[in-house]
């Protein structure tokens, strides 16, 4: 990195110059907060135990999709709509955890139930699997709208 002599600066100079170095080692630190569950302890030749990719990157990865049961006290309610959810995906591809994000609470339940049996394709980064932050989208509706 080039060294910068400010006492040859104008004090506006200066001020922009701190600004500037100010931005960019903030910049850098929020590169390592993108995804907040990564490592960041991890040296420059290691990677990530968790990274966050995108739904349908994983949509992609999935082999087995298990649709979720339609509870039948929403149902009997006629409540449709969908249940979004944040979900750990292990380093072997199976669902290790998952949280509602949002979504009407009868429906919630089932979303997980089904959700925790699918299975994906390990992702790999660097050629090694890690473990992933993905989001699932469960679709709620009844027939005869």
């Amino acid at each position: 990195m080039k060294m910068l002599c400010l006492n040859k600066l104008s004090p506006g100079l200066i001020a922009l110059a701190i600004l500037f170095a100010g931005v960019s080692l903030e910049a850098q630190q929020s590169q390592g907060d993108a995804a907040p569950s990564t490592d960041q302890s991890h040296t420059a030749t290691s990677q990530p135990t968790r990274v966050r990719v995108s739904s349908s990157v994983m949509g992609g990865l999935l082999l087995k999709r298990v649709p979720p049961e339609y509870p039948e006290k929403a149902r009997k309610k006629r409540i449709q709509g969908t249940v979004m959810l944040d979900a750990v995906i292990s380093r072997e591809g199976k669902v290790s955890a998952v949280t509602v994000i949002s979504g009407d609470p009868l429906l919630a339940k089932e979303a997980i139930k089904a959700a925790e049996k699918w299975k994906y394709k390990p992702y790999l980064l660097q050629g090694q699997p890690v473990e992933i932050e993905t989001t699932i989208q469960m679709n709620f509706t009844l027939a005869g709208g």
